[in-house]
């Protein structure tokens, strides 16, 4: 039976990674429900700290208060803008043409601490680290690697709810291809000089396997209901939303949902301020199979995908994404 939530649950990681049999089995459940219902939950105890995210936060509004000149050093679309910096309007919705009113930065793998015997190492690009903004490259790193434990932790509980091994996307995420991106929703001084279609960002499902998401600096991000409605989603200071995205909806023949969010605009008069937002997008490696799970199959729910890797279905939606010719 469906359930509509009017907002997305809150759970407690902890029960998950130190609770007792009896929480950890509650927190499987809840979230199986929430996933297979909404596609989002809010979690605390997720190990980001406060000062790590006020650190991040103060060196990406640094960074976007540079000059453009000095942005572009760090902007390279011949690696599909898969690291660095990505300019204004350069991303769009899938279907749509309008570039969203956004500029970003991408962090991947720091590529130095992958094994030397592991060859996935070749297949990422370096990343690229702004000499102009102290503490950057560090709070990055600490960053990625603290929301990866966390999405790694999540990813054990999803295991578990589709009754796989608690284990089953260990290897799959193992230096996968994820992406910090630390977004500026810039300021728009006249409203009228935009696209009237414009936004800060257009109704989409992420492509990745989930998505963890610090508290932005504004309200602004909704989520589609499966009635139609959009409600918004507010995360407490202390909370992490965390979302299912395409390949895990791929994975589980849409058992799980990837639902469709998005970033309004804000009232007229508030136009002419910055919103600031930092999702981690976690991804597999690139040979992950994503072809849907036989649990996800049966007559009542018959197989919705043709089979692909995830590097193969990566490389198709950054193409409508207009990131990669």
């Amino acid at each position: 039976m469906d359930i509509l939530f009017d907002e997305i649950p809150s759970l407690d990681l902890a029960d998950f990674t130190a609770g007792t049999p009896e929480q950890k089995t509650a927190f499987v459940k809840k979230l199986g429900e929430a996933y297979q219902n909404i596609g989002f939950v809010a979690i605390k105890n997720h190990g980001l700290s406060k000062d790590l995210q006020d650190r991040l936060y103060n060196s990406i509004k640094a960074f976007f208060t540079l000059p453009d000149e000095i942005k572009k050093k760090y902007e390279k679309p011949e690696i599909g803008y898969q690291r660095g910096y990505t300019g204004k309007g350069k991303e769009h919705a899938k279907g749509r043409n309008t570039g969203d009113l956004k500029e970003f930065y991408h962090v991947g793998q720091e590529t130095s601490l992958i094994p030397d015997t592991d060859s996935v190492k070749n297949e990422y690009p370096e990343n690229l680290w702004p000499s102009e903004i102290a503490g950057f490259q560090n709070d990055a790193i600490e960053a990625y690697q603290t929301l990866e434990n966390a999405g790694k932790a999540m990813l054990r509980a999803i295991a578990l709810n589709l009754e796989l091994p608690e284990d089953y996307f260990e290897d799959k995420v193992a230096y996968g291809n994820s992406i910090l991106r630390q977004i500026h929703y810039f300021p728009i001084e006249n409203p009228d000089e935009v696209p009237a279609d414009a936004v800060r960002a257009a109704e989409h499902g992420d492509i990745n396997l989930i998505t963890l998401l610090m508290g932005a600096s504004a309200d602004g991000l909704q989520v589609l209901r499966k009635d139609g409605k959009w409600i918004p989603i507010t995360a407490l200071p202390d909370q992490l939303v965390v979302n299912v995205g395409d390949m895990l909806e791929r994975l589980t023949n849409k058992k799980l949902k990837s639902t469709i969010h998005r970033v309004v605009n804000p009232p007229r008069e508030m136009m002419h301020t910055s919103r600031y937002s930092i999702p981690f997008f976690m991804h597999p490696r690139s040979e992950m199979d994503l072809t849907c799970l036989e649990s996800c199959i049966d007559e009542t729910h018959p197989k919705q995908f043709t089979d692909a890797t995830a590097g193969e279905f990566l490389d198709e939606r950054l193409r409508e994404l207009g990131l990669k010719k």
